[in-house]
Order: structure tokens, then C-alpha cells, then sequence
């Protein structure tokens, strides 16, 4: 559960996440993500798909989505990378939009492209189980299965590998046919639990 506390300021939330509120409040849906003609244009287009409503007012919001956890990501003036299914609200001086994932997106199935925060402010992302932030430096590169990513920020680069080999092919390998591997400097974070995706199991 995700308890936001406002004082007349906003936050943008998945649509549908509300579960209680005190207080003066007003619920507006917002389209394409909540950034105007331009960012409804492009979620269609890259097929990151956002339902986002704006809320605004004086008094206590409770948010959640099928009782997964709740973990805030702060931003000081950088990007986080965000699976659009894991993002449940940000705060309003937030600005989101979408990024080329390359083939990783084709792996998990939920198209070629990433929602993105940019800005100064929280995020809240959700998980399935505590999530788990994981450091990434030029010394210790990160592979991950795309089933378990959730999010990532500072200097990291996202490329998509093949996990398939001869040992995978006859049941000897760890089963992952795509892996997402992490290279720079910066953090990732995972789940302990793994979504369905797209050529997941061989």
C-alpha cells in the first residue's frame, strides 16, 4: 500500500490503483500517460500502453494494485527505466515518456519500447515480492532474466542476449531462452518472482 499525503500539490497514478482517500480530492483520467496529444501519439505508436490518472487536493490517498509491494525510487535529476506494469504513481513534477528497449522488449513481450521517468521527485514501483536493487559497475556487469526486471537508472546500457545453447536445447541449462545483461555504472532492480514473458522457458 502506497500512502501519499497532499497538500494541495499533485501525483500521477496508474487509473483504477485508488483505494481510499480523506480529505478534498479530485480524479482526473489523463490520456496517453498524461503528457497531452503528443505523448498519446507516441504510447500508441510504441504500444507502452499507460492508463494514468492525475490526482490533486488536501488530505491522504491510498494507492495499491493486486497487493504487490510498494517500493519508492527517488530521482535527482535522472532517468528511470520502468516496465509500464510495475509503475504505480510519481509525483507530479515528474515527467514520463517512452524509450527504445531494442529486442530486450521483445523478450518479455510488451513490445520494443520502455516507459521513462525523468526529473526530481519519487516513484513508486511495485514488485512482485520485496524488491531487490542490484549494483552495476564496469567491473561486475549484471544479467538478469526479463521476467524478474523491473526498472533501472543511472549509466547503464540494456542489451538483449540469447540464453539458448546446446545445453539448454537438451535440458541441461538453467531453461532461459532471452537474458537481459546490464553494463555501466548504475542500478537495477529485480523481483523474486518472474512474470510471464515472451520465449521465457525453451
Amino acid at each position: 500500500m502506497l500512502v501519499v499525503r497532499l497538500t494541495g500539490d499533485t501525483v500521477r497514478a496508474k487509473n483504477g490503483s485508488m483505494v481510499a482517500y480523506d480529505g478534498r480530492m479530485t480524479f482526473k483520467k489523463l490520456t496517453g500517460g498524461g503528457n497531452g496529444l503528443r505523448g498519446m501519439v507516441t504510447r500508441r505508436l510504441t504500444g507502452e500502453q499507460m492508463e494514468v490518472m492525475e490526482v490533486k487536493g488536501e488530505g491522504t490517498v491510498w494507492f495499491a494494485d493486486s497487493a504487490r509491494d510498494v517500493s519508492l525510487v527517488r530521482l535527482s535529476g535522472e532517468t528511470l527505466h520502468v516496465e509500464a506494469e510495475n509503475l504505480l504513481c510519481t509525483e507530479g513534477g515528474l515527467r514520463t515518456g517512452t524509450s527504445f528497449a531494442g529486442l530486450s522488449g521483445a523478450a518479455q513481450g510488451d513490445g520494443l519500447f520502455t516507459t521513462t521517468v525523468e526529473g526530481t521527485g519519487q516513484a513508486a514501483v511495485m514488485s512482485g515480492g520485496p524488491v531487490v536493487a542490484l549494483r552495476v559497475s564496469p567491473a561486475y556487469p549484471l544479467t538478469v532474466d526479463p521476467g524478474a526486471y523491473i526498472a533501472h537508472q543511472g549509466g547503464v546500457r540494456r542489451s538483449f542476449q540469447s540464453g539458448a545453447g546446446a545445453r539448454t536445447l537438451f535440458g541441461e541449462g538453467g531453461g532461459e531462452a532471452f537474458q537481459l545483461r546490464f553494463e555501466g555504472e548504475g542500478v537495477v532492480y529485480v523481483q523474486p518472482s518472474e512474470r510471464a514473458t515472451f520465449g521465457g522457458d525453451l
